[in-house]
């Protein structure tokens, strides 16, 4: 989707991802809300629409948390609220549902919110949760939960490819580089590539080939976004969200081939087309890496690099910071962390703080033009944008 009068993303607020014991559900998206109005600079009252990201499938006794948003100030009631879930890319979903409301002319300004309370409930029943987005799994038990599923596209990439140890492990190394420089990631520890390649007793292996290093972690967190029309904040330029897309593929996964990730290119093609952009022209994405496998085979299927040849533009600099087009310079799902509801507002809030030159972390110099790329369940919804720099 693309518009001539594009919508613009006027402010944001992020918390910190990890284990957040003193938060609950409530208090992550009334933090994480009040800060994006504040960084807007737009007033509650002035809100039309709020839309929040929740996941949650049994992680939380409270399944309708939309109207928890209207605890950020009195002045939001009787706005209307919205609950978005689509597995993994709820976030992205929940920005696109917005902007679809500021194009329909129903909402001037809106407020999205991301988050998700992982923590403080037996591993079982996040990974049962999880598990709930995948057809064949659903309902059943497993020691690997969706590690599992994603070492089967690992054990795919090698017998089409070859071995991946080494270059997973460098991409784990690179995410919790960026990630320790990042205050909203959860892993905030950096690691050798021959700590991450390694299979040890602090790097255990979680669903061959998959080490612990090549996992995202279970996270708490929330993040928040104003979008509206005219700029507004006080603190920084708004970013133009240039153009986005949205392609859904088959949940069975007898229909999708493993490693295709069919339905993301499409969408991926899709948001650069509507936005008048191409792949060369970008200046950093942040793409969704709940493991290292799905960072490697989206270099491909992006058009980084041909098919079986990701490695390449890991191993010549390509997507690091200072290379032609960094990949997740703020560590990634990986190390930044992965709270469900909140990863895709993440994203969002992520490539806007490198286009406003305010990120606290891996700062890319000059950053103009950034891509946000968020999917759920094993690549079956697959949400793209594309942001511009205002100023």
């Amino acid at each position: 989707m693309v518009t001539r009068e594009a919508p613009l993303i006027l402010g944001w607020g992020h918390t910190p991802f990890g284990k957040q014991p003193d938060h609950t559900l409530e208090s992550l998206i009334v933090t994480a809300g009040r800060s994006a109005l504040a960084d807007a600079s737009v007033d509650p009252g002035e809100i039309d629409l709020v839309v929040l990201a929740h996941y949650n499938s049994g992680m939380n006794p409270l399944g309708f948390p939309s109207s928890l948003a209207l605890q950020i100030d009195d002045a939001l009631f009787g706005v209307p609220a919205i609950r978005v879930e689509n597995a993994c890319a709820s976030g992205s979903t929940a920005v696109h549902v917005a902007l679809n409301h500021l194009l329909a002319g129903t909402a001037r300004r809106a407020l999205v919110i991301g988050a998700e309370k992982m923590s403080g409930v037996p591993a079982a029943t996040v990974g049962a949760a999880l598990l709930g987005a995948d057809y064949e799994m659903a309902g059943k038990t497993s020691d690997t939960g969706f590690a599992g599923l994603f070492a089967r596209v690992a054990v795919e990439y090698e017998r089409r490819h070859g071995p991946v140890g080494d270059i997973l492990g460098a991409i784990a190394a690179k995410s919790h580089r960026l990630g320790a420089r990042s205050p909203f990631s959860h892993l905030r520890k950096e690691l050798s590539e021959e700590f991450c390649s390694t299979v040890s007793e602090q790097n255990p292996m979680v669903a061959a080939p998959l080490r612990r290093t090549d996992c995202s972690p279970v996270s708490d967190g929330a993040a928040a976004l104003v979008l509206g029309w005219e700029p507004t904040s006080a603190h920084h330029p708004a970013v133009r969200v240039a153009g986005w897309a949205h392609a859904s593929d088959h949940l069975p996964a007898a229909r999708r081939d493993a490693l295709a990730f069919a339905a993301t290119e499409l969408a991926w093609n899709r948001a650069l087309t509507g936005s008048g952009v191409r792949v060369s022209d970008l200046d950093l994405i942040e793409l969704h890496d709940c493991f290292t496998i799905a960072e490697l085979n989206l270099y491909e299927v992006i058009g980084l690099a041909p098919r079986g040849e990701g490695r390449r533009v890991l191993e010549d600099g390509t997507v690091l910071p200072g290379g032609r087009l960094p990949v997740n310079p703020s560590g990634g799902l990986k190390s930044k962390g992965h709270p469900v509801g909140a990863t895709g507002v993440s994203q969002h809030v992520l490539v806007s703080m490198q286009l406003t030159g305010t990120f606290p972390g891996a700062q890319i110099s000059d950053a103009r033009l950034g891509a946000v790329h968020n999917m759920g369940g094993l690549a079956v919804a697959n949400h793209v944008s594309v942001l511009a720099a205002t100023e």
